[in-house]
């Protein structure tokens, strides 16, 4: 087996919001001040005990939730700094806080530009108030675009910005014209992500009148190309840049490089291990300082896996796998495990070769979990 690129990912949860979005799955939702504070206090004791046996200088770091922006700065600074103490940066470290409009002030982000954050992503999902509104979204555009203004006025040169399309009530001419909007502002990085209808949210027991499923491609498809119009490449299935903004933490996941979740229900990879912390809050508030004690679903990855992940998530990318990379790794050619599938798909135009590189065509990202299913051995 070969080895992974070398260098460290961290990603830190904050499980904390001023009130939960009602498509939203994740693990958050309000929180009082102390509880914040116990929370980041066992977030400490995590980093404190990781950080002892990890010796690697951390490459990415990505402060997620949650709204990560929600903290007032004095408990925040606690976190920061117990960060930078305990672990070591590469010199152009990247590291990402995720925030939301309306709850950015000119101190926090004088305080994440001193502890070293530079780049913010910005949960904006639609510049349309009615939209938002609908999402359950608490800000405003109004409110967004006094944060990204502040934000720009505190010096920060990366700023992703977060768009949702496909929600309930919006034509492929209204997605067009948000797209349009915020391209406009000139971020340096765009998501855009259709909106998906879990089990078990607000959103998952109401009358939805969602675009139809021709919409929705098109919606999906033209995205690129509007984009492209303000200078903008896609890099992967969901995420846009300008020239070198591509988000490096996230090209980490879909490289498999390794990464530790830190805080409630992170999960992690590391060698050919992946684990998740409890999604149990009291759970995690005693056990954070023994990390051992609080992981769960512990998976050994087999060489089938990580040969599958390899291809499934590397070809989440535009520029894909490269047949190279996948020979040192596994020591053994592409073809000769996946060669079948490979013909498949290259046969109905959805996989293309060139030089050493497979990845998607246009018309196989948009039907990518079908293929990417096909790789699982």
């Amino acid at each position: 087996m070969g080895r992974k690129k070398n260098g460290l990912e961290l990603y830190l949860h904050i499980p904390f919001c001023i009130k939960k979005c009602d498509y939203c799955d994740f693990l958050s939702g309000p929180s009082t001040r102390a509880g914040q504070e116990s929370y980041i206090y066992a977030l400490l004791r995590e980093i404190e005990a990781v950080s002892k046996l990890e010796k690697r200088p951390v490459d990415t770091v990505f402060i997620g939730g949650g709204t990560p922006s929600v903290p007032e700065c004095d408990v925040m600074e606690k976190l920061l700094q117990g960060l930078q103490e305990n672990f070591r940066f590469s010199p152009d470290a990247e590291i990402t806080i995720e925030a939301n409009p309306g709850t950015l002030t000119p101190q926090k982000l004088a305080l994440y530009r001193k502890y070293g954050i530079n780049r913010i992503s910005i949960g904006l999902q639609s510049p349309k108030d009615e939209e938002l509104k609908m999402l359950g979204r608490i800000h405003n555009y109004e409110q967004f675009l006094e944060s990204y203004q502040m934000a720009r006025a505190a010096g920060f040169s990366n700023l992703n910005i977060d768009l949702m399309f496909a929600i309930p009530g919006q034509s492929y001419e209204g997605w067009i014209e948000n797209l349009r909007m915020v391209a406009e502002l000139g971020p340096e990085h765009i998501s855009a992500y259709s909106l998906i209808v879990e089990e078990g949210t607000p959103f998952s027991r109401r009358k939805l009148d969602l675009p139809d499923e021709d919409t929705e491609y098109r919606m999906y498809e033209d995205v690129a190309k509007v984009l492209g119009e303000y200078g903008y490449h896609q890099y992967e299935i969901s995420n846009y840049a300008k020239e070198n903004r591509e988000c490096r933490h996230n090209e980490g996941y879909w490289q498999r490089k390794d990464y530790l979740g830190l805080g409630l229900g992170a999960a992690s990879l590391t060698g050919n291990v992946r684990f998740t912390n409890t999604t149990d809050m009291q759970e995690y508030l005693e056990k954070s300082g023994t990390p051992e004690l609080m992981r769960k679903d512990r998976e050994f990855l087999t060489q089938e896996d990580e040969m599958a992940e390899f291809m499934f998530l590397g070809l989440r990318m535009t520029d894909g796998v490269s047949k190279t990379e996948f020979q040192e790794y596994f020591g053994t050619a592409v073809e000769k495990i996946y060669g079948e599938v490979l013909d498949k798909y290259k046969r109905q135009g959805m996989l293309v070769e060139k030089d050493d590189r497979i990845f998607l065509s246009r018309t196989g990202i948009l039907v990518s979990n079908a293929v990417m299913a096909d790789f699982l051995l």
